[in-house]
């Protein structure tokens, strides 16, 4: 005989969520349980109900019954191991039986409601353990889980982790339902920086947002200090410039003296990074790199040669070496 759709059997559409899912078991329960029906059919009714809670409650089973339906995957069966909530647990093994669909075993009802908790279980009783009243009406309290926190890493670009954002996440919890929040991330965290979410971890603990942050074209970054490469001729190191520069708070206009040399820093003051703790904010500093013309006319190397000999100077004077 050909074994019902299990969202049939509930009533339920294939889209319908883990509590719709246990609304409607919990409704087929108090129609069909052995303790309020006498009926000839009621009782293997409710082994099919039971059997298609087992499986549409389950996130994994479920996701294999969307799949491949009562017969399985191709060289597999529905096998049975320990554990579970019911002292077992059902998963997957290719083990390559001999069933009638190239291989495959089809579900087994007597086997799955067997292991079912609620098998032996009075109505009053499985109504408390689904969160329903019995006929005492009273509600049986669940034991309460322990609070634990969680870890949730997001990746942010160079900018958004230097000035902040807000992100919005989406948490999967344990029952298959999904929880979007919005997470305000404070200006200045960097690689490897927490920020906790208050009560959004397992059953009341903390959530922890652990940052990434991807590397600027341009900027680099040293705890709460910003710096930049900046390129200038000869002329403009020795005579002196004014240039503009980009900041994380945009362009700014900067005096490079005369007679400024390669690696000279220049510093920005409160132009880097805020530090998330409130403390002071960081500064840039602009690194002076002196660039040579790739190609030097004649007329050029000489007067470059004439300045040497008219402002002479040693630059390895002060070296080690």
């Amino acid at each position: 005989m050909a074994q019902r759709d299990y969202y049939e059997i509930l009533g339920v559409s294939r889209s319908a969520t883990p509590e719709e899912i246990k609304s409607a078991y919990r409704r087929s329960a108090r129609k069909l349980h052995p303790d309020v029906n006498k009926a000839k059919d009621a009782a293997e009714r409710f082994k099919e109900a039971t059997a298609a809670y087992e499986v549409l409650s389950d996130p994994q089973k479920r996701r294999m019954y969307d799949q491949f339906g009562h017969v399985g995957p191709p060289g597999a069966d529905f096998a049975r191991a320990a554990g579970g909530r019911g002292g077992r647990v059902y998963t997957w093994s290719s083990r390559g039986g001999q069933g009638p669909f190239g291989g495959a075993v089809p579900f087994d009802f007597e086997e799955l409601f067997s292991a079912s908790p609620f098998s032996g279980m009075s109505l009053k009783d499985l109504l408390a353990a689904l969160g329903g009243r019995g006929r005492a009406g009273r509600r049986t309290r669940r034991a309460a889980q322990p609070a634990q926190d969680m870890e949730y890493p997001i990746t942010l670009d160079f900018m958004q982790a230097v000035r902040g954002t807000t992100t919005r996440l989406e948490l999967r919890r344990d029952d298959g339902s999904a929880e979007q929040i919005d997470v305000k991330i404070p200006p200045g965290v960097r690689q490897g920086s927490k920020v906790r979410v208050r009560g959004k971890g397992l059953a009341g603990g903390d959530l922890y947002i652990i940052t990434r942050v991807r590397d600027h074209p341009y900027f680099r970054r040293d705890g709460t200090d910003i710096y930049l490469d900046l390129p200038i001729s000869v002329g403009e190191a020795a005579s002196g410039c004014e240039v503009t520069v980009p900041t994380v708070d945009g362009p700014a206009k900067l005096k490079v003296p005369p007679g400024t040399s390669g690696g000279t820093r220049l510093r920005l003051r409160e132009r880097g990074v805020a530090d998330p703790k409130g403390q002071a904010r960081g500064h840039q500093y602009v690194v002076i790199k002196i660039v040579l013309p790739r190609q030097i006319s004649e007329q050029g190397r000489r007067l470059l040669g004439e300045f040497d000999k008219t402002d002479p100077a040693n630059p390895r004077k002060d070296v080690p070496w």
